[in-house]
Protein backbone atom coordinates (compact mmCIF):
# COMPACT_ATOMS: atom_id res chain seq x y z
CA UNK A 1 0.00 0.00 0.00
CA UNK A 2 1.22 3.69 -0.59
CA UNK A 3 -0.27 6.58 0.54
CA UNK A 4 -1.44 9.42 -2.17
CA UNK A 5 -2.50 13.08 -1.23
CA UNK A 6 -3.96 14.91 -4.01
CA UNK A 7 -6.37 17.61 -4.85
CA UNK A 8 -9.49 16.66 -6.25
CA UNK A 9 -12.24 18.71 -6.75
CA UNK A 10 -10.28 21.37 -5.19
CA UNK A 11 -10.60 19.10 -1.53
CA UNK A 12 -6.92 17.44 -0.29
CA UNK A 13 -7.60 13.93 0.07
CA UNK A 14 -5.02 11.46 1.52
CA UNK A 15 -5.96 7.45 1.20
CA UNK A 16 -3.89 4.49 0.88
CA UNK A 17 -3.74 2.66 -2.39
CA UNK A 18 -2.98 -0.64 -3.84
CA UNK A 19 0.39 0.35 -6.22
CA UNK A 20 -1.98 -0.94 -9.16
CA UNK A 21 -5.47 0.81 -7.85
CA UNK A 22 -6.33 2.81 -11.55
CA UNK A 23 -7.71 6.23 -11.14
CA UNK A 24 -11.32 5.20 -12.30
CA UNK A 25 -11.44 2.70 -8.98
CA UNK A 26 -9.68 5.23 -6.73
CA UNK A 27 -12.56 7.88 -7.39
CA UNK A 28 -15.33 5.87 -7.71
CA UNK A 29 -15.04 3.46 -5.02
CA UNK A 30 -12.29 5.21 -2.53
CA UNK A 31 -14.02 8.97 -3.11
CA UNK A 32 -17.03 7.75 -4.38
CA UNK A 33 -17.01 10.41 -6.68
CA UNK A 34 -19.46 8.40 -9.49
CA UNK A 35 -19.71 10.63 -12.02
CA UNK A 36 -16.25 9.03 -13.90
CA UNK A 37 -17.45 6.29 -15.95
CA UNK A 38 -16.09 2.68 -16.54
CA UNK A 39 -16.68 2.07 -19.85
CA UNK A 40 -14.30 -0.39 -21.61
CA UNK A 41 -11.18 -0.62 -19.75
CA UNK A 42 -9.41 -0.26 -22.59
CA UNK A 43 -8.75 3.17 -23.11
CA UNK A 44 -10.81 3.50 -25.98
CA UNK A 45 -14.30 4.85 -25.51
CA UNK A 46 -13.33 8.25 -22.92
CA UNK A 47 -16.38 7.54 -20.92
CA UNK A 48 -13.42 7.94 -17.87
CA UNK A 49 -12.05 11.14 -18.89
CA UNK A 50 -10.91 13.22 -16.19
CA UNK A 51 -8.74 16.30 -15.51
CA UNK A 52 -5.12 15.53 -14.34
CA UNK A 53 -2.85 19.16 -13.85
CA UNK A 54 -5.38 20.59 -16.12
CA UNK A 55 -4.83 17.83 -19.07
CA UNK A 56 -7.58 15.03 -19.94
CA UNK A 57 -6.76 11.55 -18.77
CA UNK A 58 -8.33 8.75 -19.33
CA UNK A 59 -8.56 7.49 -15.67
CA UNK A 60 -8.59 4.20 -16.64
CA UNK A 61 -4.67 4.69 -18.32
CA UNK A 62 -3.18 5.86 -15.07
CA UNK A 63 -2.57 5.04 -11.65
CA UNK A 64 -3.94 6.38 -8.18
CA UNK A 65 -0.16 6.98 -7.48
CA UNK A 66 1.07 8.64 -10.47
CA UNK A 67 -1.47 11.34 -9.39
CA UNK A 68 0.11 11.84 -5.62
CA UNK A 69 0.45 15.74 -5.39
CA UNK A 70 -1.59 16.04 -8.46
CA UNK A 71 -4.54 18.54 -9.34
CA UNK A 72 -7.36 16.21 -10.21
CA UNK A 73 -11.13 17.44 -11.38
CA UNK A 74 -13.79 15.31 -12.22
CA UNK A 75 -17.65 15.72 -13.82
CA UNK A 76 -18.78 16.68 -9.81
CA UNK A 77 -16.00 19.42 -9.98
CA UNK A 78 -17.33 20.78 -13.43
CA UNK A 79 -20.32 22.65 -11.99
CA UNK A 80 -20.73 26.49 -10.86
CA UNK A 81 -19.86 27.17 -6.98
CA UNK A 82 -23.12 27.39 -6.47
CA UNK A 83 -24.34 23.93 -7.48
CA UNK A 84 -26.08 24.97 -10.77
CA UNK A 85 -24.86 23.70 -14.42
CA UNK A 86 -21.72 25.12 -15.63
CA UNK A 87 -21.60 26.79 -19.42
CA UNK A 88 -20.93 23.37 -20.79
CA UNK A 89 -23.08 20.72 -18.89
CA UNK A 90 -26.08 23.47 -19.35
CA UNK A 91 -25.29 23.93 -23.45
CA UNK A 92 -25.37 19.95 -23.40
CA UNK A 93 -28.79 19.78 -21.81
CA UNK A 94 -30.11 22.61 -23.97
CA UNK A 95 -28.85 20.97 -27.50
CA UNK A 96 -29.40 17.28 -26.58
CA UNK A 97 -26.46 16.41 -25.92
CA UNK A 98 -26.94 13.00 -24.54
CA UNK A 99 -29.34 10.50 -24.68
CA UNK A 100 -28.40 7.87 -22.23
CA UNK A 101 -25.80 10.25 -20.26
CA UNK A 102 -23.26 7.50 -19.75
CA UNK A 103 -20.32 9.55 -22.37
CA UNK A 104 -21.60 12.74 -20.67
CA UNK A 105 -19.20 13.05 -18.18
CA UNK A 106 -16.37 12.31 -20.52
CA UNK A 107 -17.71 14.24 -23.27
CA UNK A 108 -17.48 17.45 -20.64
CA UNK A 109 -14.17 16.95 -19.55
CA UNK A 110 -13.11 16.69 -23.12
CA UNK A 111 -15.04 19.76 -24.34
CA UNK A 112 -13.60 21.80 -20.93
CA UNK A 113 -10.05 21.26 -22.17
CA UNK A 114 -10.87 21.87 -25.65
CA UNK A 115 -11.91 24.98 -24.61
CA UNK A 116 -10.02 25.77 -22.76
CA UNK A 117 -7.36 25.46 -25.62
CA UNK A 118 -9.04 26.90 -28.29
CA UNK A 119 -12.16 29.07 -27.39
CA UNK A 120 -13.53 29.50 -30.64
CA UNK A 121 -13.31 26.08 -32.07
CA UNK A 122 -14.95 25.16 -35.36
CA UNK A 123 -17.10 21.99 -36.13
CA UNK A 124 -14.11 20.25 -37.43
CA UNK A 125 -11.77 20.67 -34.89
CA UNK A 126 -14.27 19.90 -32.78
CA UNK A 127 -15.22 16.46 -34.25
CA UNK A 128 -11.20 16.22 -34.45
CA UNK A 129 -11.28 16.58 -30.38
CA UNK A 130 -13.70 14.27 -30.13
CA UNK A 131 -12.00 11.09 -31.64
CA UNK A 132 -11.02 9.50 -28.20
CA UNK A 133 -14.75 9.99 -26.83
CA UNK A 134 -17.56 7.06 -28.12
CA UNK A 135 -21.19 8.04 -27.82
CA UNK A 136 -22.98 5.15 -29.00
CA UNK A 137 -26.18 7.04 -29.05
CA UNK A 138 -26.34 10.64 -30.17
CA UNK A 139 -24.69 9.91 -33.85
CA UNK A 140 -22.37 13.53 -32.12
CA UNK A 141 -24.50 16.13 -34.05
CA UNK A 142 -25.61 17.73 -30.89
CA UNK A 143 -22.82 16.82 -28.96
CA UNK A 144 -21.07 19.45 -31.45
CA UNK A 145 -23.96 21.92 -31.27
CA UNK A 146 -23.45 21.91 -27.54
CA UNK A 147 -20.23 22.41 -27.72
CA UNK A 148 -20.24 25.18 -30.28
CA UNK A 149 -23.09 26.42 -28.30
CA UNK A 150 -20.47 26.58 -24.93
CA UNK A 151 -18.14 28.73 -26.86
CA UNK A 152 -20.74 31.60 -27.64
CA UNK A 153 -20.59 30.82 -31.22
CA UNK A 154 -23.92 30.39 -33.61
CA UNK A 155 -25.02 27.14 -33.85
CA UNK A 156 -27.70 27.21 -36.53
CA UNK A 157 -24.04 26.41 -38.80
CA UNK A 158 -24.01 23.66 -37.79
CA UNK A 159 -25.64 20.89 -40.87
CA UNK A 160 -28.13 18.11 -39.55
CA UNK A 161 -26.37 14.97 -40.64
Amino acid sequence: MTKVTMTVNGKSVSKEVRGNMLMTEFLRDELHLTGTHVGCDTSQCGACNIHVNGETVKGCTIFAAECDGAEVGTIEGQANADGTLNVIQQAFQDHHGLQCGFCTPGMVMSAATLLKENPKPTEAEIRHYLEGNICRCTGYHNIVKAIMAASGQDVSTIAAE
